[in-house]
């Protein structure tokens, strides 16, 4: 981070919007947009366009309560409301995440295994582990180096694009003019998209790396302890959360175009995993289109399994108050490791059960959708209070983006249960 006057952006500038966007196409993200690639074709791009802003604006909110005040959501949350209201929060967050990493490791194994074969359980295996000693043991500022790097894998589906005939003349007008379709799976995909690209991990994750990042530099301090650097700060949050929440519904709409011009044109319109569509383009698009969609999908795993697990500690950790975060070492913060170790060794553990990790991944589906609405109510009411955010409370623009994208989540919750 920089601690002088804020005048020209640039790759150091990103760190925390820049993960968290792209931690969002994890692997379970990838087959969302591929079913509504291979299943309607382009007719469901300018869902992008839409909750592109109010990404932006709620992920923005929860950044600045952790630049602000030096504490994660759960702590703030646990300041302010009924214990009992934080800890079913925090439950269902854990539950959700570990089944959401499941599904994760699942589709890298699979993934893997389409490339060089193997059993994908042992993929899984080796992936969840590597995944977990990756975060106990390299010290944060040199892990968070890591996960930066591992976002240019995501670039592998714009190059995919760029290897299959695209009819850029539709591809606009779709974008730009919603077609919409009634009908039960038209709104079980689009409320699928909403879900997917706003998920409650990421709040938790970005506020907390917020927090990571002022232990990591001993000259920065919580804006309400110190505002000397507060316009630099703001800024660097705006820019970098622009930046990833940019990234993160680019890559997204490269998915869905990508799968629209292979799969839905060939009529392959059922895809359930990542690893079905990276096994449907091969004879479609190539060995190239077909290897760059795999790789992906083990980039964005391995980038996506520590945000989940990692999200999952910060909130168990927060609410017990226990000593937390990457930067410690794992002798100083057993509790925090434990649970990422509980996280991550679940997912892997539900890959060798009977469970079916498309159907677990609806359930985590389902939790996140509910659990979001009062997390982001809750963001909403602490971004605006004095006694929280001091004088940094937020401004009339991102009350609008935040609320908006709380009201919309809440409508795709209503829409997914009617039509469940």
């Amino acid at each position: 981070m920089q601690n002088t006057k804020y005048t020209q952006p640039s790759w150091r500038d990103l760190g925390p919007g820049l993960i968290t966007g792209a931690a969002d196409d994890d692997p379970s993200g990838i087959a969302t947009y591929s079913q509504a690639g291979a299943q309607f074709g382009f007719d469901l791009l300018w869902s992008l366009v839409l909750t592109y802003p109010l990404m932006v604006g709620i992920q923005t909110v929860s950044a600045r309560i952790g630049v602000v005040t030096g504490k994660g959501l759960v702590a703030n949350m646990r300041d302010m409301f009924p214990r009992w209201l934080c800890l079913s929060i925090v439950l269902l967050l854990v539950v959700a995440n570990t089944i959401n990493i499941a599904a994760d490791i699942a589709a890298m194994g699979e993934a893997l295994q389409l490339v060089v074969g193997g059993g994908e359980h042992g993929h899984a295996l080796v992936f969840g582990l590597t995944s977990l000693l990756l975060q106990v043991f390299i010290p944060y500022k040199r892990y968070v180096r890591i996960l930066k790097w591992l976002t240019l894998s995501l670039l592998a589906y714009v190059a995919v694009v760029f290897m299959v005939h695209v009819p850029w003349g539709q591809v606009v007008l779709h974008t730009l003019l919603p077609h919409i379709t009634i009908s039960a799976e038209y709104a079980t995909v689009v409320v699928a998209l909403f879900g997917t690209t706003i998920s409650p991990y990421l709040f938790f994750w970005q506020a907390s790396q917020e927090v990571e990042e002022i232990r990591a530099n001993k000259q920065l301090m919580p804006l309400l302890q110190s505002s000397k650097n507060a316009y630099t700060e703001l800024r660097r949050v705006k820019f970098d959360t622009y930046i990833g929440m940019g990234f993160s519904n680019l890559v997204a709409f490269f998915i869905i175009l990508s799968t629209a011009v292979t799969l839905h044109a060939a009529g392959i319109t059922q895809i359930e995993t990542s690893a079905q569509a990276a096994e449907a383009l091969r004879p479609l698009a190539g060995n190239i289109t077909f290897l760059l969609f795999s790789l992906g999908i083990i980039g964005t795993g391995m980038l996506a399994v520590p945000v989940l697990a990692g999200s999952a500690a910060y909130a168990v950790a927060e609410y017990f108050g226990w000593r937390q975060g990457l930067d410690k070492k794992m002798e100083d913060a057993k509790k925090f490791y434990a649970i990422i170790g509980v996280a991550t060794l679940g997912g892997v553990l539900l890959d060798f059960t009977p469970v079916d990790p498309v159907r677990a991944l609806f359930w985590s589906a389902v939790i996140n959708g509910v659990i979001a609405i009062p997390i982001m109510a809750v963001m909403m009411m602490m971004a605006v209070r004095p006694e929280v955010m001091g004088k940094f409370i937020i401004g009339r623009n991102l009350r609008v983006l935040g609320w908006v994208a709380t009201a919309l989540m809440l409508a795709t919750v209503i829409a997914m249960l009617v039509f469940w």
